[in-house]
């Protein structure tokens, strides 16, 4: 059973090398038991998010940047209700605005653009150079906590928080949108880069 079980571990070790190497990582090299500064480790969690999100952004073409499923797309039987879903284009400008929104919070000022401007994009060019522009803006925001703020309780979403949870909730929040994304790729018949 112990031969087993380092077996195991080890198929699963060579898959998540390789899973890394496929994706490109992102990850720092640190040795186990290295401290990190919570700027290190907030960003290398945006850097995966904004690795994932802007693979799959850039994947989809052009001209399927209006897609949104909808109750056709299923077996009646289903009962499936799309009734104002965001389309992919919607989901991108909605990530995007949620990281100028939260990383503002964190640098405690407005967002620098516009956000009923980003609202009105719907070409992939836009939305691809404005979630570029967004991630950005997020890791100058976490570039800005130290050990002496990270804990401290800011005006964040709905109430308090601190500048760590709200650094966190860049990538919880994303990720969300990211899954669904996902979804519309593979609804067209396409492969998401993470799953290459």
């Amino acid at each position: 059973m112990r031969l087993r079980s380092i077996c195991t571990s080890l198929i699963l070790g060579i898959c998540t090398l390789a899973s890394s190497a496929q994706m490109g990582s992102t990850h720092m090299k640190v040795a186990v038991g290295t401290q990190m500064s919570p700027v290190q480790a907030q960003d290398e969690l945006l850097n995966l998010f904004e690795h994932e999100f802007m693979g799959v952004a850039k994947e989809m073409p052009a001209d399927k940047y209006g897609f949104a499923p909808t109750a056709a797309t299923f077996a009646p039987s289903q009962g499936a209700k799309y009734d104002g879903v965001r389309n992919f284009a919607q989901e991108i400008s909605h990530v995007t605005e949620a990281n100028y929104f939260f990383a503002s919070k964190i640098l405690g000022e407005k967002p620098p653009v516009d956000m009923k401007s980003i609202d009105s994009m719907t070409t992939k060019d836009q939305l691809v150079k404005a979630a570029a522009d967004s991630f950005a803006y997020a890791h100058k925001a976490l570039a800005s906590i130290t050990p002496a703020n990270a804990y401290t309780a800011i005006d964040g979403v709905d109430g308090l928080h601190t500048r760590s949870v709200i650094a966190s909730f860049i990538s919880a929040h994303g990720f969300d949108h990211y899954g669904q994304m996902v979804e519309y790729l593979r609804m067209n018949g396409m492969v998401p880069p993470g799953s290459k």
